[in-house]
């Protein structure tokens, strides 16, 4: 194994240990958060006063579904233009080979 290929193997595992330990930072406070009741109340957590409030969830606006599929449709044929244009420029730099008459 060669020096550079030894550095970038390092280098790799000290990044990916990095971003590890810096996902677990971010993360772990929201992993472990808990609600507190409040002091004393019942057990259940609500104060013997207050009533639990009934919410009603209602779904407004959003994306009609033609529209969804239509921006994947788009990002598809984008993809595959990128991909040929790519092909093509990688073709055009490859050295010529002439067989031997």
């Amino acid at each position: 194994m060669s020096r550079i290929q030894f550095v970038r193997r390092a280098g790799s595992v000290v990044i990916a240990a990095a971003c590890s330990l810096y996902s677990f930072v971010l993360f772990a406070p929201s992993a472990f958060a808990r609600v507190m009741p409040p002091p004393g109340g019942s057990g259940s957590g609500l104060s013997p006063q207050s009533n639990p409030t009934v919410v009603h969830n209602v779904v407004t606006g959003g994306m009609a579904g033609w529209q969804i599929a239509l921006i994947a449709v788009a990002a598809a044929v984008l993809t595959a233009t990128f991909a040929v244009l790519a092909d093509r420029l990688r073709q055009s730099h490859r050295k010529v080979r002439l067989a031997a008459a």
